[in-house]
């Protein structure tokens, strides 16, 4: 991976390349729902990003806050694409809470067990057929 002689790149394409989304055109339309912000204000896919710009991304269910530390013309393996940037110790503390939230949470589906009984159906039949 080269990153010589790079110092501009469009934001999408960057995402992509540092392995925060699959594709560009998820990348993009994350950028264009608002999920990402370049220094703090929306932008467009198209924006150009340089060493050093700070990037404050909603994905799934976290949120990040990452500074850019280097540009790539290729997407590489994941240990080339996380030198790409660095996470804030406070994106950090941030994120490692939601994941100890969401681990103490109930799995949604836990109360569901299956088709419902025989019992079940009567009462459902009972309810709705009034």
């Amino acid at each position: 991976m080269t990153t010589d002689a790079l110092t501009r790149m469009r934001l999408d394409k960057w995402l992509w390349a540092a392995r925060f989304f699959k594709t560009r055109s998820l990348a993009t339309q994350a950028i264009e729902h608002g999920r990402i912000r370049l220094n703090g204000e929306r932008v467009k896919p198209a924006r150009e990003l340089v060493p050093g710009d700070q990037l404050d991304m909603h994905i799934e269910d976290r949120d990040w806050t990452v500074t850019v530390h280097a540009l790539s013309r290729q997407r590489g393996p994941a240990p080339v694409a996380q030198a790409l940037y660095a996470e804030t110790p406070e994106s950090v503390a941030r994120r490692q809470q939601q994941q100890q939230a969401r681990a103490l949470s109930p799995h949604p589906g836990s109360v569901v067990k299956g088709r419902p009984s025989k019992r079940d159906r009567r009462q459902i039949h009972r309810f709705t057929d009034v």
